[in-house]
């Protein structure tokens, strides 16, 4: 045995030069790209706030999460994370049609993506379990679980408002 293979049987694969630079660049960056994703995530926590079209946005960023104050005490000053939950005023078709009508934003149910990722638990995730066990696992049919990505927060909230006209014409 050679030592290339006795290394490599001991200390496991290496990677190859490209993709330690890939690697290195990334975690070079990390620090900015979560930065943005948590800044865009209250951006966007507050336009839906304040939206006629959402009934509520569970995001630890808004002085109206029952955690607030605590991630305030626990977390770096601006960073409450990039994933933000809300409710649209409508039932389980209106939220899975809110999704649906959503362009810039993709259907998945990764979090973390440098895009928008967007996931209506009640008919995805969490549509094998009834009614009963989705309210027990806080699952509601108006929620939507957000995943922010880096995008430029314009477009983010563009698309948003675009889905919610969209799939809820009139109120």
């Amino acid at each position: 045995m050679n030592l290339a293979d006795t290394l490599s049987a001991d200390l496991g694969a290496t990677l190859n030069p490209f993709a330690a630079f890939q690697l290195l660049t990334g975690v070079e960056t990390l620090s900015l790209r979560v930065q943005r994703h948590c800044d865009n995530a209250l951006a966007l926590a507050r336009h839906l706030e304040k939206h006629p079209k959402v009934s509520w946005v569970l995001y630890p960023g808004l002085e109206s999460h029952p955690s607030h104050e605590r991630a305030k005490k626990l977390l770096r000053p601006n960073t409450f994370g990039g994933v933000l939950s809300f409710g649209v005023k409508g039932d389980a078709t209106v939220g899975s049609l809110v999704v649906d009508k959503l362009k810039l934003a993709s259907h998945l149910a990764n979090v973390g993506d440098a895009k928008t990722l967007v996931i209506h638990p009640a008919t995805t995730t969490h549509q094998q379990l009834t009614a009963g066990e989705q309210i027990a696992s806080g699952v509601t049919p108006d929620l939507i679980r957000v995943s922010v990505g880096i995008e430029d927060i314009r477009d983010i909230i563009a698309d948003f408002d675009h889905a919610l006209n969209l799939a809820i014409p009139k109120l």
